[in-house]
Formats: C-alpha cells, sequence, structure tokens
C-alpha cells in the first residue's frame, strides 16, 4: 500500500457527494477508480464502499440500464483485467461464480430497495391526491349548503322588504309584521351561515344552534313561504321519521329551492308539495301555476338552483326532473333511493 493506492481509494469515496446530482458520472468515476486500485494488486479489503453507493444511487434513480451494464464490466473486469495486465493471478471457477453471485445478489437487493421506495411514493401521491380531491368535494359540498341555506332566506326578506316598503303608510301593523318576518329570517340565515363558515375553518363551535335541515322541519318551511304570499298546499304519504340522515336532507334542501325558485320566479302562485314514502324510495313533486318557464327570469334561467338540486338528488343515488307543468307553472320531481348506494343495502 502507497500513496498512489490510498488516493484511488480517497478519490472514489470524495466523489460520493455529487452522485445525487450526477449518479452515472459519479458512477463511472468509481468504477475506474476502484478497477484501477484492483488491477493494480493493493491490498484487498473493503474497497468495494464508493462503487457500491454510487452503484446504488443509481439503481435509486431509475437507471437499470447502466447499473446491468456496470455489474457486466464489473465482472469481467475485477475477474480478468489484472490477469491481462499480468499484475495478479487468474481467478479459480469458485472465485469466479462467487463474484457473480455476490453481485446480482447486490443488484437484487438494489432493485427490491428501489421498488419499495417506488410504491411508497405512489402511494403518498395516491394519499395526497385523495385528500385534494377529498378537500374540493367538501368545499362543493359547503358551497351547496351556503346556497341552500342562505338563498332561500334572502328570498324571502327581499319579498318582505318589498311588502314592507309598500304597505308602511297604509297599514303599518302589516309591514310591522314583514319587518319582524325579515329580522327572524335574517338571523336564521347568519346562523346558518356562521355554523357554514365555521365547518369551513374547522372551528369546533360544539353543537349547532339552530336546528339542523331536515323533513321533520318542513312544516316551518311551508309556514315562511306563506308569510312570503306563496299559498303552499303540502301533502305527505307514508312515515318520514325515520329516513336516512343523507336522504332526509337531500330532500329538504330540494323542496326548500324548488319553494325559493317560486317566491322569486312564478310571480302569484300556488305551490303543491308532495312526499310519497315508498319501502325503497322517497318520492318528491313541488308544482306551481305561475309563469313558469315563460317567464323573463324563469325556472331554467342562468342561476345554479336547478343543478344544485340535481347534484342533492345525485349525492343519494337519485334522480331529478324538472320541466313545465299541466296545464302550466313548473314541476319538480324527484326520487331518493332509501339504500346504501355503494352496497346495495337498506339503511
Amino acid at each position: 500500500m502507497d500513496v498512489y493506492g490510498v488516493m484511488l481509494l480517497a478519490l472514489g469515496v470524495a466523489a460520493l457527494p455529487l452522485r445525487r446530482r450526477w449518479p452515472i458520472q459519479v458512477l463511472a468515476f468509481a468504477y475506474v477508480t476502484t478497477l484501477t486500485y484492483w488491477a493494480a494488486n493493493y491490498g484487498r479489503g473493503p474497497v468495494f464502499y464508493s462503487l457500491v453507493v454510487a452503484l446504488a444511487q443509481v439503481v435509486l434513480t431509475g437507471h437499470r440500464r447502466v447499473a446491468i451494464a456496470s455489474i457486466v464490466a464489473g465482472f469481467l473486469g475485477f475477474t480478468w483485467l489484472g490477469q491481462v495486465l499480468g499484475t495478479t493471478e487468474g481467478p479459480g471457477i469458485g472465485g469466479v461464480i462467487g463474484l457473480g453471485a455476490w453481485l446480482v445478489a447486490l443488484l437484487s437487493v438494489m432493485e427490491v430497495v428501489r421498488s419499495r421506495r417506488e410504491r411508497a411514493r405512489e402511494e403518498a401521491r395516491s394519499r395526497a391526491e385523495a385528500m385534494r380531491r377529498q378537500a374540493s368535494d367538501e368545499r362543493l359540498r359547503l358551497a351547496q349548503e351556503l346556497h341552500d341555506a342562505v338563498a332561500h332566506n334572502i328570498s324571502l326578506i327581499n319579498i318582505h322588504a318589498g311588502m314592507g316598503l309598500h304597505l308602511f303608510d297604509e297599514q303599518p301593523q302589516q309591514a310591522r309584521e314583514a319587518l319582524a318576518t325579515i329580522k327572524q329570517s335574517s338571523k336564521e340565515a347568519l346562523v346558518e351561515l356562521r355554523s357554514i363558515l365555521g365547518l369551513m375553518r374547522r372551528v369546533d363551535e360544539g353543537a349547532p344552534r339552530t336546528p339542523t335541515p331536515s323533513l321533520a322541519r318542513l312544516d316551518e318551511l311551508v309556514s315562511r313561504s306563506n308569510a312570503a304570499g306563496l299559498d303552499v298546499r303540502l301533502d305527505v304519504v307514508g312515515d318520514i321519521d325515520q329516513l336516512p340522515r343523507n336522504v332526509d336532507v337531500a330532500a329538504y334542501r330540494i323542496i326548500q329551492e324548488s319553494l325559493t325558485n317560486v317566491i322569486r320566479h312564478a310571480g302569484p302562485a300556488t305551490a303543491a308539495v308532495s312526499l310519497g314514502y315508498a319501502r325503497d324510495e322517497l318520492r318528491i313533486e313541488v308544482t306551481d301555476t305561475g309563469r313558469g318557464p315563460a317567464s323573463p327570469a324563469g325556472h331554467n334561467g342562468g342561476g345554479h338552483g336547478l343543478a344544485g338540486m340535481r347534484e342533492r338528488a345525485a349525492t343519494v343515488g337519485g334522480t331529478l326532473e324538472t320541466g313545465p307543468a299541466s296545464p302550466g307553472g313548473f314541476r319538480v320531481a324527484a326520487r331518493l333511493p332509501l339504500r346504501d348506494i355503494t352496497e346495495g343495502t337498506r339503511l
């Protein structure tokens, strides 16, 4: 062992910090320095450290062909180069087989490590993508909740504000009642808005300060619509007290949005709300006698109400149909299955 031999080993190790940026070049450099050391017949020992580390970096970065080529070149070079140059004796058959087996095992272990790292990265990417999709779906759901919760109350506020202004001088008592309705509707809208914004910020505010959307509040919804000047008739067939939670919310929001559209677009009208509970589905129908789609800002306008109702129905595996009613007005009909849409079992 002399200074030249030590320098060859040191150069191979000194190049390793550059392997992440230039993995192939560092592998070639380590191969040359180590093979030169080996062929010069310097002292044997753990002299392959830099070469193994450089080879591992090449395998882990996906340069499989380069890694295999370097394994073949290393097998040929380290076995016979010293004999060709006359510096070492030729290896026996046991040495040749041992070196070949060691190189194959080394490459196999590195491939296993690379595969596991690839799977781990892919799983991490999949989890991140799933979280992004979940966050996006949650934002869309909250946006729909925000629209459904606020639009109805804002429409009622608008109607009663106009009524209060019209009756302020001639019928102050009715104007006072309109203002009281505005106060109550605005309070409910603010509470629901605060609750939804709290969900968006992931703020734990404890129990809700207002009842959650449910068909149990259907009479209250009808009363508010009647107070806004819309004559609503309600017909319920069957027991709607034991509905699955997601179906219950979807049904309430569909009826709420339908009545909101009637109040906003149908003009002077009456509306009929029909709920039919069957063994496997809930049927909803809301019809009105107003101007319907023929109105300037009718139900088929540029808003998102109808699309939102369709999305509501689709989230529970249901369908929604809209169109002109006979002999006039507009009709919204929904069918919501009372089954788990992922497993097909009764909830």
